[in-house]
């Protein structure tokens, strides 16, 4: 059994602003404020819009110049930071308890104060686009962005979060307020807060900052839900010191039921130091430093990759080995026994404890939960489910899922 050292409240501000706070015993207190925008809202005129308005939040405030408003933001001697994904942006403090009401504040302040400079805007705009074009530089980057490209016509995760550099150079002020003042919504966002204050407290210092936020109810996208292209194509870059290799695999046909053993098998095929791919590919032919599988699995999201870096003469090797494990697991020759079954467990176990222990993993985690209604109490669910998980759901799902890849080879230019 778990011990859950922390308990949740759930509370709906007059302007509809979703609050949950988390009393836990801890002296690091973290806030995040999520907003339900992210890529897949975006038209294709709008691609990175999202991402650019998350930058221009640390750009200054109706109180707050620029260089105030980090300087405030570092004087509270934890961390900050803000990212923005497929479906939504977040902001993140942890601090000492003793200056969450300063943190609360900042936040405050960025979210629904700021002013979107135009100086400032064109400042970002710079910094976006030099983030661009470090992502072309770093294969590893580049190599995911690629196999997007070719595995969607019309999917959302064709295009990068930080969006596409024409569409970056064209936004103008009118733009980036107005794309803002549509999805930034005390309607449209959730916080989460972890702490030792007591719900209506806690509850109490947010409403303090935000109950004067307004804003409209926003709609949910209508995602295009895409399989990926069972294809396989090559690229090539100058100045590569190796080549790389990535499979695909979309799976939004698997019902969620088969979710937890398809975890199970990402963590026995790639996820795991000691895993098949890295057995296969690393330890037994010697053909790679690292490999590794990485899924994600959300509201939106239903993808699984497989990637590796080897030098241009074993790619043909690489992938002959890649499809050898894959295929065995397939047709059950690799056996997933009660030994695996009782590590994935502590694995499990391992990572939910060290969520529940650090208080900005644990708000972070809540928030993502809430914000695609799912139970935030999952985790212990998982535990009960895998306790009385047979063997053979795994070979079910694998045979579900591990079909009709795209592969993405990118590799040196023969010039």
């Amino acid at each position: 059994m778990l011990n859950l050292n922390f308990d949740v409240k759930k509370f709906i501000l007059e302007n509809g602003l979703e609050i949950l706070t988390i009393k836990k015993n801890t002296q690091i207190a973290s806030i995040n404020v999520g907003v339900k925008v992210g890529s897949i809202y975006e038209t294709i005129e709008e691609k990175g819009i999202s991402h650019f308005i998350e930058h221009m939040l640390f750009k200054g405030t109706k109180k707050r110049s620029n260089e105030e408003l980090n300087d405030d933001l570092e004087s509270l001697g934890g961390e900050y930071n803000a990212y923005t994904d497929y479906s939504a942006t977040v902001y993140t403090i942890s601090c000492l308890s003793e200056e969450l009401k300063n943190a609360v504040d900042l936040l405050g302040d960025m979210i629904t104060s700021s002013v979107f400079e135009e100086k400032e805007m064109e400042r970002e705009r710079g910094v976006i686009l030099a983030e661009i074009r470090t992502g072309k530089d770093d294969i590893e980057d580049l190599s995911f962005k690629k196999i997007n490209e070719i595995a969607f016509k019309e999917s959302p995760l064709k295009y990068d979060v930080t969006g596409i550099e024409e569409r970056i150079k064209e936004f103008k002020r009118d733009d980036i307020v107005n794309f803002y003042k549509k999805y930034y919504s005390p309607k449209n966002s959730l916080i989460t807060m972890v702490s030792s204050l007591d719900h209506e407290d806690a509850k109490d210092l947010i409403e303090a900052k935000f109950k004067n936020w307004e804003g409209l109810s926003v709609e949910d996208p209508v995602i295009v839900k895409e399989k990926n292209a069972n294809v396989t194509i090559q690229s090539f870059k100058n100045d590569m010191e190796q080549s790389t290799i990535v499979y695909l695999y979309t799976f939004y046909h698997l019902d969620k039921s088969y979710e937890l053993p398809l975890r199970i098998l990402n963590h026995k095929l790639g996820e795991s130091a000691n895993s098949l791919l890295f057995r296969e590919v690393r330890e037994k032919e010697g053909l790679a430093y690292d490999i590794y599988t990485q899924m994600d699995v959300t509201k939106y999201i239903k993808t699984l990759y497989i990637y590796t870096a080897v030098a241009d003469d074993d790619v043909d090797g690489a992938i002959k080995a890649i499809d050898k494990t894959l295929n065995s697991i397939l047709d059950g020759e690799i056996i997933i026994g009660d030994k695996d079954l009782g590590v994935m467990k502590k694995v499990h176990k391992t990572a939910v404890i060290s969520t529940l222990e650090d208080s900005s993993e644990l708000c972070n985690y809540i928030l993502h939960q809430e914000l695609e209604k799912e139970d935030i109490f999952e985790f212990v669910n998982d535990m009960e489910r895998l306790n009385k998980l047979e063997k053979g759901i795994i070979y079910e799902v694998s045979k579900m899922v591990l079909k009709d890849p795209t592969v993405h080879i990118l590799t040196s230019s023969k010039e």
